[in-house]
């Protein structure tokens, strides 16, 4: 299942921030992310932020990603950060500060990864997040990177959202 703010809102730079409780087990895979809206500009070089993934077979970590042009899929850029404790048992704070040319990730008020063209994962390739984004909030099952759910996976799953800020300058 999915949430969607495409076609409804798009914002280009500022806060956004989610509080979210999110499910659990091996296969589960729920995000938060931005896509670029770009008409007529396909993945990945319309550009994604990924405010937030996690994948159940991991459970003590999340990640905030890029992917564009040449970074996609496999060979994104971004960091894990390691809660030290399952994410999934309560509800976090997950949100990114986006200016022109710089990307920060934070997970309960603690900055854990910032991006910017002159990093040196980004010689070489186009930094396309200068544009407005739309926000995604989904969960998936199964795929590659989390594996399949298996004996110990409990259905039905949710993940909660309890708010949503976007804040601009």
């Amino acid at each position: 299942a999915s949430l969607t703010t495409r076609g409804k809102a798009a914002w280009c730079y500022g806060r956004v921030e989610v509080r979210a409780k999110i499910p659990a087990g091996r296969g589960m895979w729920p995000a938060i992310w931005m896509l670029g809206r770009r008409p007529g500009v396909g993945w990945p070089a319309c550009g994604e932020i990924d405010i937030m993934e996690y994948v159940g077979r991991q459970p003590n970590q999340v990640f905030g990603t890029l992917h564009g042009p040449g970074y996609s899929g496999g060979q994104s850029y971004g960091k894990s950060y390691d809660l030290g404790k399952p994410v999934a048992d309560d509800f976090h704070t997950y949100a990114v500060e986006w200016q022109p040319d710089r990307v920060s990730w934070l997970l309960d008020g603690v900055p854990y990864f910032t991006a910017t063209p002159n990093d040196p994962f980004m010689q070489g390739k186009q930094w396309v997040f200068n544009h407005p984004f739309f926000i995604i909030m989904n969960v998936a099952v199964g795929g590659e990177w989390p594996g399949n759910p298996d004996s110990t996976t409990v259905f039905p799953q949710k993940m909660v959202i309890d708010y949503v800020h976007v804040c601009q300058k």
